[in-house]
């Protein structure tokens, strides 16, 4: 279901990938958020923070090849990485 908030880039040139770098982003954001929280915690848990930086590492190169996708790519690279906000931001 989309969001009838959400902008819709569908139309414009290059709206896929505008979209993927949006979701991109946000995932890297999300990763970068739980980063900071978990080393601010006075118990550090080694396991979660390798965790979280092998993730966000793994957007950054995803965010990297976006230069180079074409507009298909880029499309499945927006509903990857939606996807995986929505699953990351669930409690």
């Amino acid at each position: 279901m989309t969001d009838p908030d959400a902008p819709d880039f569908s139309g414009l040139e290059g709206g896929e990938e505008q979209q993927a770098e949006d979701a991109v982003r946000a995932v890297i954001n999300w990763y970068n958020t739980q980063l900071i929280a978990e080393q601010r915690s006075p118990v550090l848990d080694e396991e979660r923070i390798e965790q979280l930086r092998a993730g966000r590492q793994a957007a950054l190169a995803d965010q990297q090849q976006l230069a180079i996708a074409g507009s298909e790519e880029a499309a499945r690279v927006a509903e990857v990485y939606a996807a995986r906000l929505k699953e990351l931001n669930e409690p």
